[in-house]
């Protein structure tokens, strides 16, 4: 497979060419993904934003270190002054089926984007972190292209973002924004200045905190100030797994994909392999939307940084004059347990990964977006490069199945010898008629060249 050329992979053009601007300017693996995230929540604010949370993997080429970061959001509460009144219920259109989400102040959780962002700079960049920071407050300033697939998310999720004082820029005229057509945000320029100038603790401590605190607070949540003050970035413990001679390394996410890779069948041949390939990755549970997105950068020295974030569906609650939608994951039930006490850290089913050789070098860095079928999306991906000898954008773009309880949900295009193994084996089979956003969202650069996925507009560049 040769060396992994230096890259950017990401679900919007605007977002993989901000990464690639920062890599020629002589920035990191890190610098790149940081820069390009900040993108995200300029050009992918259906999925993502400066409200919500995600996680790091970065892979030291000098080293052979992984670390994973944990910046999800958590569970708001300790100024314990106040009791979160009852969350709004939408219902979003997802497969066809209305599924309820509930949005609205008491549904927003503690944001970590900023911190987290922070914190990978502070570790491995190499820019300033204005420097970092100005791509993004370039597009806040002119907005950007909504891509086909984004425009399809927004149709299923416009009874969330088009809510209240978000409204507005996704249905100027009360329209809902089509391909091509330009999604501006008013005010998140002056977010991104006020990032670039004070760093990520304008959130936390400085000018906005406050503002942040108020306006959720309007909004029936609980949010106070020493939610926000106290928190703090967390490294994670990395897990590890082999897959056909390479080397998995990820944190354990809700879906434990490491695990996962661990329980495939020995016999990865097709067909042969889908009976047991869909056993290892069966489901159970409501199967929910998911909006987040990806970003996988590796760097001239072959560091790799894989950063996923979400904003759940969004809250609806928008941070005034400053174009910022904030967190639902209080809103998302099956990330609820008994045990969430304030201050606690959320669980996420997203998992940004490396691929490590024999030799100790990268492979692949990969993330997808896609709540529960993450792991399904990044699994068969790499069972695509890694056993398939696939590149990174047919493995991405191949059709996949995604296993709930005893029902394979297979996409459109999918293998049919597979799909009759999985039914000789007494899989039900249900068969998509198009490819769609439901199957994830991996976007990845390695060996085998870089790749957004298609469902989602996603765009690869290399250096």
């Amino acid at each position: 497979m040769g060396t992994v050329a230096a890259g950017v992979a990401a679900s919007h053009p605007a977002t993989a060419r901000t990464g690639v601007r920062i890599l020629e300017a002589g920035g990191s693996a890190a610098d790149a993904a940081v820069g390009a995230v900040l993108a995200c929540c300029v050009a992918e604010t259906i999925y993502t934003g400066l409200g919500g949370g995600g996680f790091a993997t970065y892979f030291d080429s000098r080293t052979g270190q992984v670390t994973c970061l944990d910046f999800f959001v958590a569970v708001p509460g300790l100024d314990g002054d106040r009791k979160p009144e009852p969350m709004v219920a939408v219902d979003v259109f997802f497969g066809g089926l209305p599924q309820m989400y509930s949005i609205g102040g008491a549904s927003v959780a503690v944001p970590g984007v900023p911190a987290g962002l922070g914190e990978v700079h502070k570790r491995w960049g190499r820019l300033s972190w204005a420097e970092v920071v100005e791509p993004a407050a370039g597009l806040a300033r002119t907005g950007v292209l909504l891509p086909a697939e984004h425009a399809a998310t927004l149709r299923s999720c416009a009874t969330a973002l088009a809510y209240g004082e978000g409204a507005e820029p996704y249905q100027p005229g009360g329209r809902l924004l089509e391909r091509d057509e330009l999604l501006f945000h008013p005010g998140l320029d002056t977010a991104m200045d006020a990032l670039a100038a004070d760093g990520p603790d304008v959130f936390y401590t400085g000018e906005y905190a406050r503002l942040l605190v108020d306006t959720v607070r309007a909004a029936g949540g609980a949010l106070g100030s020493a939610d926000l003050a106290g928190y703090r970035v967390a490294e994670v413990a990395v897990d590890h797994a082999r897959l056909a001679g390479f080397q998995v390394c990820a944190r354990r996410d809700l879906n434990r994909t490491v695990e996962t890779i661990s329980a495939l069948p020995a016999d990865l041949s097709r067909p042969g392999r889908a009976p047991g390939v869909a056993a290892a990755l069966r489901n159970r549970g409501v199967q929910r939307l998911g909006d987040t997105t990806n970003v996988s950068v590796v760097d001239p020295e072959g560091n790799a940084c894989v950063i996923t974030t979400t904003l759940g569906l969004g809250a609806g609650v928008w941070l005034p004059g400053l174009g910022i939608n904030l967190n639902s994951m209080l809103g998302e039930g099956e990330l609820l347990t008994d045990d969430l006490a304030p201050g606690q850290r959320m669980s996420s089913y997203m998992c940004p990964l490396v691929v490590i050789g024999p030799d100790g070098r990268l492979v692949v860095a990969a993330g997808s977006a896609g709540a529960s079928r993450i792991r399904t999306a990044l699994v068969d991906t790499l069972l695509g490069v890694l056993v398939d000898g696939l590149d990174i954008p047919d493995a991405i773009a191949r059709p996949r199945f995604h296993v709930v309880e005893d029902t394979v949900h297979a996409e459109a295009g999918s293998e049919p010898a597979e799909l009759d193994a999985l039914r000789a084996a007494g899989w039900q089979i249900v068969e998509w008629p198009e490819p769609t956003h439901y199957f994830g969202g991996v976007t990845a650069v390695g060996r085998a060249g870089a790749a957004g996925d298609p469902r989602r507009g996603g765009v690869g560049l290399l250096l």
